[in-house]
């Protein structure tokens, strides 16, 4: 009997044991049941581009709730990033998300092995060698922009039908903060997908030099309406420009602006057409669901993979269109914007960047490209590399 006694607790004994190994096994491969997670915004949510990423960290709430713990820090300038980082790295978070454009998060990474760290791609990413834990993600833009700019063409297209403007006054203005290939990649999208209804279209761009300038944006869109321009874009961060466009309108002007990363019909409700924005939520859900997992975040994440850099337009849901104007819009845009979506979800962007054009580098104007072969955006890297302006198209005027 006392052997069957024996038996029977070694057993159990080792049933336990194996119990025990199967949670340690599961506790390494089935991930985490809560985590901590970070946020450093480059400016505040009253800005629309922060706004628009923050709509990331609402999404995560919604989604795990009292599974994760967000712990946020704003108004970071890219130099003076160390601080914040260290900061939340040493509180514990197992992931940290940047909207900013410092070099420091990826020098920073390998002394924190236990923290993911995902920013917002600031360069070209192709063939750079990254620590493990460090990540670069971004919406392709460019879609976005040419089905806003379809928009605008198609509005160029009614006021011409409606003698409010002639063919040679298809004038289009861009508010842009800097010369880089990010911000003359989305506005040559723009003008192109216009030209792609009304190929007479031309447009005029002032820079800021500053990503947020309430009064600087503003100013610009004030010159830009002056010039001429009857529809007026931005790559900037503030509300700005829209109130430019609508206070043109209650002074009689027929001034139209197109949104980009937060909807303008609440400040610019006679005068916004349309809005485009990089959807965020689902690359910062699937990364985090990654870690959730103990997976690592390429292998999880919906996208164009580029090593440790991944990109996505329309058919991931990474780009989006929001609150079509239709009191202001043309008949028939949000059809023609359809059509072109479509061929994007379907994975083609080439007739984007293609064209009788030639353009040149502006920094190098003898570095030119001809566009009649095409070209590919977001090929290797999640970062817009496109950085020609259209000759004879494009004209850069000063603030």
């Amino acid at each position: 009997m006392k052997k069957v006694y024996i038996t029977t607790a070694l057993t159990c004994i080792l049933i336990l044991a194996v119990f025990v190994s199967c949670l340690r096994l599961m506790n390494l491969t089935g991930g985490k049941d809560h985590l901590t997670i970070g946020f450093i915004y480059d400016n505040d949510e009253s800005t629309p581009y922060t706004y628009n990423f923050s709509l990331a960290k609402d999404a995560l709430e919604k989604e795990y709730g009292e599974k994760v713990d967000i712990l946020t820090c704003s108004n970071v300038l890219d130099d003076e990033m160390e601080e914040p980082l260290r900061e939340l790295a040493g509180q514990g978070c197992d992931i940290i998300f940047f909207n900013g454009y410092s070099e420091l998060v990826m020098k920073l990474a390998p002394e924190y092995p236990d923290t993911q760290f995902c920013q917002t791609s600031y360069m070209d990413m192709n063939g750079v060698s990254v620590p493990a834990n460090y990540h670069t993600f971004k919406g392709e833009a460019y879609q976005a922009r040419y089905v806003s700019g379809i928009a605008a063409g198609m509005k160029i297209r009614q006021m011409i039908d409606d003698g409010l403007i002639a063919e040679d006054q298809a004038i289009m203005g861009f508010v842009a903060a800097f010369p880089t290939s990010e911000v003359i990649s989305g506005y040559t999208a723009f003008l192109l997908g216009a030209r792609s209804v009304v190929p007479q279209t031309v447009m005029r761009v002032t820079y800021t030099h500053t990503w947020s300038s309430y009064a600087l944006e503003k100013s610009a869109e004030q010159n830009l309406i002056g010039d001429g321009c009857v529809i007026i874009s931005q790559h900037t961060d503030t509300i700005g420009p829209a109130i430019a466009c609508e206070e043109a309108d209650e002074n009689g002007g027929s001034v139209y602006f197109i949104g980009w990363g937060q909807s303008m019909s609440e400040v610019a409700p006679a005068s916004s057409l349309v809005t485009s924005r990089i959807c965020w939520e689902p690359y910062v859900l699937s990364a985090a669901s990654a870690v959730m997992a103990n997976k690592t975040i390429e292998s999880v994440v919906s996208g164009k993979i580029h090593g440790n850099d991944i990109s996505a337009g329309f058919e991931e849901d990474w780009v989006e269109m929001d609150d079509l104007n239709l009191q202001a819009a043309a008949p028939g845009t949000q059809k023609a914007m359809d059509t072109a979506i479509e061929k994007f979800k379907k994975g083609d962007g080439s007739f984007v960047f293609k064209g009788s054009y030639t353009a040149a580098d502006p920094e190098n104007p003898a570095d030119t490209i001809d566009l009649s072969g095409g070209y590919i955006e977001n090929e290797n890297t999640s970062y817009p590399l496109f950085r020609y302006i259209l000759i004879d198209i494009i004209t850069i005027v000063d603030a």
